[in-house]
C-alpha cells in the first residue's frame, strides 16, 4: 500500500526527486510518514521523518541537501535531493504508520560518475 517512484542514477552534485503515494487500506489522515534507506552492508537507516502538524526531522547526513514534503490531502510524500553524493547511493524505503506500520518495496538510488 505504499509505492514509491523517482529513484535512478545521478552523478554527483546532481539531484533526484523520489515520490511515495499510499494506497488500499491506507485511508484518510497519516500521522507519520518517513524515508528509510539502506546501503549494500548497512543497516536501514532514518533519513528524514514528517510528523503531521509540522515536526520533521533529518539525518545529520542530509540536513541542508534534502527535503521531505507530503501532500496531506492525497496522502503522497517526496524526498526532494539535491547535492548528491556517492555515500547517499542506497535504496529509499517510505514508511508510514496508521493504526500499524507499513513499508514501501523501495526505489534504487545510485550517485556515481
Amino acid at each position: 500500500q505504499l509505492a514509491e517512484s523517482g529513484g535512478g542514477w545521478v552523478q554527483p552534485g546532481g539531484s533526484l526527486r523520489l515520490a511515495c503515494a499510499a494506497s488500499g487500506h491506507i485511508v484518510g489522515s497519516i500521522n507519520l510518514m518517513a524515508w528509510y534507506r539502506q546501503a549494500p552492508g548497512k543497516q536501514r537507516e532514518l533519513v528524514a521523518r514528517d510528523i503531521a502538524g509540522g515536526d520533521t526531522t533529518y539525518a545529520d547526513s542530509v540536513k541542508g541537501r534534502f527535503t521531505i514534503s507530503r501532500d496531506y490531502a492525497g496522502n503522497t510524500m517526496f524526498l526532494q535531493m539535491t547535492g548528491l553524493e556517492p555515500e547517499d547511493t542506497a535504496v529509499y524505503y517510505c514508511y508510514a504508520v496508521q493504526y500499524r506500520e507499513y513499508w514501501g518495496r523501495g526505489t534504487q538510488v545510485t550517485v556515481s560518475s
